[in-house]
């Protein structure tokens, strides 16, 4: 077992598959496709939001690397695509995850800071 084996690449496949399963379900491909939107703009935010919080709790729990940060991003978009996702959904879902596991986190002194 080496430094970089602090967990398998499956582990972050299986997760990056069931956030896209996540997705899903709250806001189904039928829809994405659909001609006329029926659900809002807010709704949708609402949806990947808690997705990328999933992300960013698994991101910490596991300390990601360059590498398999890449590879949850990647494994994620082509399971939005399998799914039967638009390309511009999948490339704003997609960018939005990266994006949100890549910032850091505020320190707890600013976050203290910021209340005040």
């Amino acid at each position: 077992m080496g430094i970089f084996d602090r967990f398998s690449s499956k582990d972050v496949d299986h997760f990056a598959k069931s956030l896209a399963v996540d997705i899903s379900r709250r806001y189904p491909p039928s829809l994405d496709q659909a001609k006329e939107k029926k659900i809002s703009q807010n709704r949708i935010a609402k949806v990947l939001e808690d997705a990328y919080r999933k992300a960013i709790e698994f991101e910490s729990g596991k300390s990601l690397g360059v590498y398999k940060k890449a590879r949850l991003g990647n494994t994620f978009r082509w399971e939005l695509t399998e799914l039967g996702y638009s390309k511009p959904f999948i490339e704003m879902a997609t960018e939005g995850l990266i994006v949100y596991i890549t910032r850091k986190a505020p320190s707890a002194s600013a976050a203290g800071s910021a209340k005040r």
